[in-house]
């Protein structure tokens, strides 16, 4: 991912700046106003469940957009304990066909709520282990209010539709099959 720094020099008290602006003759510089307008980028949504470390960095840059000037983000990850447990990884499975499908109705509802550009939703499937990342969304809009209700609202979701279990594994070799108490079906359990 790409960073921009300023450097204090730049702003140093010895910087002189001129008293009126300079002219520039070329306009190739910047973009002119046709340019931008032409900016035509579909929505995307990108859903994948992998097995594979996920990288916050790779996600972040799948929804960034030159319209956008919001990227918001969840990133759940690993704790190292549950209710007095040393937990030492979880690991999650998923029925991957109705999964995506679940994901896919997030996003199509994500985008009837408020005007976001493109949205990513990346689930570890496997042993994770403590401190890394098991869940990655990521929501690009023009202001960052929609992206961060987005956001919130996609994990909701996530955690209350999508057939994703989680198994809690402890230090004194035990394991657990965590219910997801915001999951639907089995609130009466």
């Amino acid at each position: 991912m790409s960073s921009l720094e300023i450097s204090n020099s730049c702003f140093s008290p010895e910087t002189k700046l001129p008293l009126s602006p300079q002219l520039v003759e070329d306009s190739a510089l910047e973009p002119s106003r046709k340019d931008v307008d032409e900016v035509e980028e579909k929505p995307k949504d990108i859903i994948q469940f992998t097995d594979k470390k996920l990288s916050v960095d790779e996600v972040s840059q799948l929804v960034i957009s030159p319209l956008c000037g919001a990227v918001s983000l969840f990133v759940g990850t690993t704790r190292n304990n549950f209710e007095g447990k040393k937990v030492i990884s979880l690991e999650y499975e998923a029925y991957i066909p109705m999964a995506e499908n679940e994901i896919r109705k997030i996003c199509c509802d994500l985008r009837q709520k408020w005007p976001v550009r493109h949205i990513a939703v990346f689930h570890r499937l496997g042993l994770v282990p403590v401190t890394e990342a098991s869940t990655i969304i990521a929501v690009s809009s023009a202001h960052r209010a929609a992206s961060l209700e987005a956001v919130s609202y996609a994990i909701d979701s996530l955690k209350a539709k999508v057939p994703i279990w989680k198994k809690e594994i402890y230090e004194e070799s035990a394991s657990s099959w965590k219910r997801n108490k915001e999951c639907f079906w089995a609130a009466g359990d």
